[in-house]
């Protein structure tokens, strides 16, 4: 018998209007510290007053729900920005940022987030959704930053193909100006799901990972990449403030996978990626500076 097509995702979400939401946070100095420490740096890279690097104010606002409203992946079952979808997989795709003023350590933040663009598109591997949330955030009255992140949602697995095995030797690239060589263990990547509350499996559960969602190993999270990307220039060219940044998740790592972030300036900006002996192009980020 011939199954009925199922309605296209974007059936589900023709009225779906979440509100804006405003939350706050005083952005204290711990969990810097504590990311500072996870990617094994020599001490804090930021203390009380000191401008936040780039993308660390995703340490900040976090939501832990009860245990019984996650689902059998880690995931919320429900959210305010959370599409109505049946059968839910969440992926984070990529993202911009305009930094008018770094948000300042130990400093009271404000957070307004509402829906963007919501978009759906037929892929390689089915239909799919598009999820656009801005974020503001103010210090002291002032829009400090504004941030755009991009989640892709589909129904049910996926159906990419991923490697059965996986080079863990050394890797360098002898063409790029700036490098950051990272081997991520499971430990590294527990202690940065911990830092995030992302209670998402894919990232420590390894039988769920390949039973369940097909992988290798467990994934090597999509927001761990772009912070890596962006070590390069704040390790680089400490004293250039970051203006504006975007960049794209490609393609997943897996724990134990040899990566490389690398990184070319040129023209007061810089293109960055991130590689493997896989692909050259897992991540991909632009930063200019003010």
């Amino acid at each position: 018998m011939t199954q009925p097509t199922p309605p296209p995702l974007s059936s589900y979400v023709e009225s779906w209007a979440p509100s804006p939401v405003t939350d706050e946070d005083p952005l204290p100095a711990g969990p810097v510290a504590a990311l500072s420490a996870v990617l094994d740096l020599p001490g804090p890279v930021a203390k009380a007053g000191d401008p936040l690097p780039p993308l660390w104010h995703w340490l900040y606002f976090l939501t832990w729900p009860a245990g019984r409203d996650l689902g059998a992946d880690g995931h919320p079952l429900g959210g305010h920005f959370l599409p109505p979808l049946p059968q839910r997989r969440r992926m984070w795709a990529g993202g911009r940022c305009e930094i008018a003023r770094p948000l300042r350590l130990g400093e009271p933040t404000e957070r307004v987030s509402s829906l963007g663009q919501v978009t759906a598109r037929q892929g390689r591997t089915g239909d799919m959704l598009f999820v656009t949330e801005r974020r503001e955030f103010r210090q002291h009255g002032h829009t400090c930053l504004v941030e755009e992140q991009d989640i892709v949602y589909r129904s049910g697995p996926t159906v990419a193909q991923h490697p059965t095995t996986l080079d863990k030797t050394a890797l360098t690239n002898p063409d790029s100006p700036w490098q950051l060589a990272l081997r991520p263990d499971p430990a590294l990547l527990f202690r940065f799901s911990a830092l995030t509350a992302n209670s998402h499996r894919i990232h420590y559960d390894t039988p769920y990972a390949r039973d369940e969602e097909g992988y290798p190993d467990i994934v090597v999270h999509g927001p761990l990449l772009a912070l890596l990307m962006l070590e390069l220039p704040r390790r680089h060219t400490p004293d250039r403030q970051v203006r504006s940044l975007s960049y794209r998740l490609r393609r997943p790592v897996f724990a134990g996978e040899a990566l490389v972030a690398c990184g070319s300036p040129a023209d007061g900006r810089a293109e960055l990626l991130i590689a493997t002996h896989r692909d050259d192009q897992h991540a991909t980020a632009e930063v200019t500076f003010a």
